[in-house]
């Protein structure tokens, strides 16, 4: 008597989780439904906007003109094409939109859509720096100082940096301490060098950094202080750079600005080795051997070693391995 009770609940059961599940689907499939509906909604405003777009740069609309190319180089609503982004930032730039001749100019120099032409690529940048856009300004200074599109021309490098530099472009304020330490293209001055360096380093330019570190260190145009060399190698480390990290571990290492911390130097020093520093490696591996920071492992000494030895892009560091590297066979 017992059975069928259970079975009818059983059934029951089942009978609600069927209503249930059949509810599920029904909203599963009105919210598929609305999603539809809001994506089909989506599509015809872009469409929309597409058309009105293309309308309003056929009839010579300069900034329309420019978002339509814009949208063909990064196949945004369109598929991509650089030919048509060139055609239509050529039309925008005709009319004087700065940031359309620079963009053209960029096609040109990378030949995306266009033949590669550094004539072509500097008259159009020409155009957009006499605007005063100083991605322009400092474009062309790049173009003079490789003589590219033109001969090689320092001055003409300098001249379109210093105008990019006081609209406060980092990478100009950079080259221009590059020119002043130097002496390219104007008399070697360090000081000079030390004021854009130090420009470029406020605003997170990371080599700048390094070099106003360096600057610090050596008494370049300033007092010796190893503290603000410290400092400046803490800010571009902390964005990666391997050679202000090699920096750090000499300064613990040496104890200059610091005291001696053997272990804090093994630390900038993996950060630098890590990423492929020679120097770096290589005074790893002295560490390892002298068993300074660590314990003396010459088996992790000569597997530095043979790293920084590997490397050919720094002779010096390398012929320190490759010695380091003979007397541990010994």
């Amino acid at each position: 008597m017992h059975k069928p009770l259970c079975l009818a609940l059983l059934l029951a059961a089942s009978a609600a989780h069927a209503l249930a599940a059949d509810d599920a689907t029904s909203k599963q499939t009105a919210d598929f439904r609305q999603w539809q509906k809001r994506a089909d909604a989506e599509q015809a405003a872009a469409d929309s906007a597409l058309t009105d777009l293309q309308q309003r740069a056929a009839a010579g609309d300069a900034a329309a003109q420019f978002e339509l190319g814009a949208l063909y180089y990064q196949g945004q609503d369109v598929a991509q094409d650089y030919a048509q982004a060139a055609a239509w930032w050529v039309k925008a730039a005709v009319q004087g939109h700065a940031v359309a001749q620079y963009n053209l100019a960029f096609l040109y120099y990378n030949g995306q859509g266009v033949a590669q032409d550094y004539g072509q690529a500097r008259e159009w940048w020409e155009k957009a720096a006499a605007q005063n856009l100083p991605q322009a300004q400092y474009d062309l200074g790049v173009l003079y100082v490789e003589g590219q599109g033109s001969a090689q021309d320092y001055a003409q490098a300098r001249a379109w940096w210093e105008k990019a530099a006081t609209q406060g472009d980092a990478g100009a304020q950079y080259n221009l301490g590059v020119l002043y330490d130097n002496g390219d293209g104007v008399a070697r001055d360090i000081a000079q060098a030390h004021e854009w360096f130090k420009k470029a380093a406020a605003q997170g330019h990371i080599v700048a950094q390094r070099n106003l570190g360096l600057f610090y260190y050596n008494g370049q145009g300033v007092a010796q202080d190893y503290g603000q060399a410290r400092a400046w190698w803490e800010k571009a480390a902390a964005q990666g750079d391997a050679g202000a990290q090699y920096n750090l571990g000499l300064l613990y290492g040496n104890g200059q600005g610091v005291v001696q911390d053997y272990g804090q130097a093994r630390a900038w020093y993996d950060k630098a080795a890590a990423q492929g520093d020679a120097k770096a490696q290589y005074n790893l591996g002295v560490l390892y051997g002298n068993g300074q920071g660590v314990p003396k492992n010459n088996a992790k000494a000569r597997a530095w070693w043979e790293k920084a030895a590997a490397q050919t892009d720094d002779k010096e560091a390398q012929q320190a391995a490759q010695q380091a590297l003979q007397k541990i066979s010994q």
